[in-house]
């Protein structure tokens, strides 16, 4: 036996003990799925990676139930989407009552918790819509109770307010969202009103959709709110929740606060209003790229309803983009969330930018093209190796699916439904994989140019189609269709289309003319048979992807001549009245046939907003036409008649 002297003795028994210890230690970690070894691994980033992989996992929680003015769950915050009313005001972004009503609807698939469908009094086709997504989305209750709450703006008028209220009060919960300017510039220089003044129309705008039109939800913004004097918007925002007001929302109207100065203002008003029933609220703009960031400082100091849009599209620089404040509180919200499923992320981004014609970057925060694609040799070895190296979130968690490896899956002319169904999906184009109507009109076009098309097509071909065959289609008024085209160009010879189309009578019609070239021709041809008359705003096209047989997008922004019978035009928020514009796009193989549909999408666009325009308008008149037969008034023309005495109707 060999026999140690005692010292060595006890530093052995020391040692062991010692590595039992730590060996129980380990053990108790393991069983707790914690480990305490925090020097190697620090408790903040420990719990950042238990949050990421709930996020890979798809925990979810329990929406709290809506009640205005009040959330019952103190970590809960409302997505309150404005794509449908602020995000349609970017320079040439026009969407249809059809358009709105599909976005509304993937709004609600997601869960968005508050929809503002739009600014009714605008135009007719805006009323209209709003009108619409109430009826029908706003009616739409899931299984566990959800519905969207719809929301009309107005500004703190009578008329404008009444509009609201006749376009969403048909939803199951609806909300008008009322605004007037607080900031000493907007005051003096817009308004022309002083403090005083703006406070009592402020009061009397929320207590008359309270009090006389009995909205039990109504939102109030003080426009400008982060320029304005903080003593004065905290009378502004005590008078108005006095006046019955739920929801309290602070814009920064023009993107000028700092997040610190922004969470200060948040916190400030959320402190001193703590005891009431109002849910406060932020509408960020993204003027100097802080909207999300200020965004979140404000539910971190107490806001618990967030303004956004999808893409961030809106005025100027756009919004807080919805699908980076929604990420950003479910990887980071310690303590903060949303019930918004983040699968549908993609599929709606796309959608957006479909029909709004407003692409989104590819370096795009979440949803842009490049957000999960890696170059880099040093990052591809570390994605290759563990996907958390480089990626905090996963593709499959907004909706984008990535394939584990390639089974070398190429779509061409021999390619069947399910292959191409299942690379649509993983494209986030699962609602029109999987309904049975629109992937069969994508399908019959990808055949179509699969047999023009060699090499197969490529993922960027499949987003043409999708956008061409499902986005730039679901009108179902397409008063005009394009049968045939026929171009003769070359040098020394004068540029002429022979164009056929199909009327809304369902009658051919074939025509001919000439042009500066043969784009200018067809789209002469085509004013010819519909009979519109539109000033073409831009022209842009692309190459979808490499190679002389790529498709080619064709995206087309057009507005009625001033004078004539369709010209067209919508109220600002601001109060000035702007000309209505309208988008086309369209995707082929031929540059003059994809020409010629982007430009036939945007002229039944054009007609169709008139047509919804004039319903409507008579509808009015005929309301109003019945309380003068009621008070023994007089009768007048209706609209549509009135605007058509002295000017033949197009087709």
């Amino acid at each position: 036996v060999e026999v140690f002297p005692p010292k060595m003795m006890r530093r052995r028994r020391a040692f062991f003990a010692a590595a039992v210890a730590l060996t129980s230690q380990v053990a108790v970690a393991w069983v707790q799925q914690t480990t305490p070894l925090t020097p190697l691994v620090g408790r903040q980033q420990q719990q950042q990676m238990q949050q990421r992989r709930r996020v890979r996992a798809g925990a979810k929680k329990q929406r709290p139930e809506y009640v205005p003015g009040k959330i019952a769950d103190p970590g809960y915050v409302r997505i309150f989407d404005t794509t449908l009313r602020d995000g349609e005001q970017s320079p040439g972004a026009t969407l249809t009552s059809s358009e709105k009503l599909e976005i509304a609807r993937a709004l609600a698939k997601a869960g968005v918790d508050v929809i503002e469908a739009g600014f009714p009094v605008a135009s007719p086709d805006d009323f209209e819509a709003v009108r619409g997504i109430a009826r029908t989305v706003g009616n739409e209750v899931r299984e566990d109770g959800y519905v969207p709450v719809i929301c009309g703006l107005s500004r703190a008028n009578v008329k404008d307010i009444e509009r609201a209220w006749d376009a969403v009060k048909l939803a199951r919960r609806p909300r008008i969202h009322t605004f007037i300017a607080t900031s000493e510039v907007h005051m003096t220089s817009k308004l022309r009103k002083t403090p005083d003044e703006v406070l009592e129309i402020a009061v009397g705008a929320v207590k008359f959709a309270v009090e006389t039109l009995g909205c039990a939800d109504v939102e109030f913004s003080p426009e400008d709110a982060g320029r304005s004097d903080p003593e004065f918007l905290e009378r502004v925002v005590e008078a108005v929740v006095d006046a019955g007001a739920t929801t309290v929302n602070i814009p920064d109207t023009t993107g000028w606060n700092m997040p610190w100065e922004f969470g200060a203002l948040i916190e400030r008003l959320t402190t001193k209003f703590e005891d009431r029933d109002v849910v406060f609220s932020t509408h960020c703009q993204n003027d100097l790229g802080l909207a999300t960031a200020n965004s979140l400082a404000g539910a971190r100091a107490g806001a618990r309803q967030i303004e956004c849009t999808v893409n961030g599209i809106g005025e100027r620089a756009g919004n807080a983009a919805l699908e980076e404040v929604v990420l950003a509180l479910k990887l980071k919200g310690e303590g903060l969330w949303t019930a918004i499923d983040t699968t549908t992320i993609t599929p709606t981004s796309r959608m957006v930018a479909q029909y709004s014609g407003m692409a989104v970057q590819p370096h795009k925060a979440i949803v842009g093209a490049n957000a999960f694609r890696h170059e880099s040799g040093i990052h591809q070895d570390g994605m290759i190796k563990n996907k958390e190296t480089y990626e905090i979130m996963t593709p499959e968690s907004v909706g984008l699916g990535r394939s584990d490896g390639d089974v070398g899956i190429v779509l061409g002319k021999h390619s069947g439904r399910n292959a191409v169904a299942t690379r649509l999906r993983e494209l986030g184009y699962a609602d029109v994989a999987d309904d049975k109507e629109r992937f069969g009109a994508v399908f019959e076009r990808f055949k179509q140019i699969a047999e023009k098309k060699k090499g197969g097509l490529e993922d960027g071909d499949l987003d043409a189609l999708v956008a061409d065959e499902v986005y730039q289609t679901e009108d179902h008024h397409a008063l005009w269709t394009l049968v045939a085209v026929q171009v003769t160009t070359g040098s020394g010879v004068v540029p002429t289309a022979t164009v056929e189309m199909a009327g809304p009578d369902g009658v051919r019609r074939v025509v001919a003319n000439t042009g500066t070239g043969p784009v200018d021709a067809v789209y002469k041809a085509i004013d010819a048979l519909t009979g519109v008359a539109v000033d073409l705003l831009s022209y842009d096209l692309e190459a979808v992807t490499a190679g002389i047989d790529a498709l080619a997008t064709t995206r087309v922004v057009v507005t009625p001549k001033p004078g004539t019978q369709l010209e067209a035009s919508s109220l600002h928020t601001s109060g000035a009245l702007s000309p209505k514009t309208f988008s086309g796009t369209a995707a082929d193989t031929d540059v003059v046939v994809s020409s010629a549909r982007a430009y036939l999408a945007a002229i039944n666009k054009l007609l169709n907003w008139n047509i919804t325009r004039r319903t409507v308008l008579d509808q009015d008149f005929a309301s109003a036409n019945n309380n003068n037969n009621n008070n023994g008034g007089p009768v007048p023309l209706p609209p549509s008649v009135a605007s058509a005495a002295n000017e033949k109707v197009p087709v």
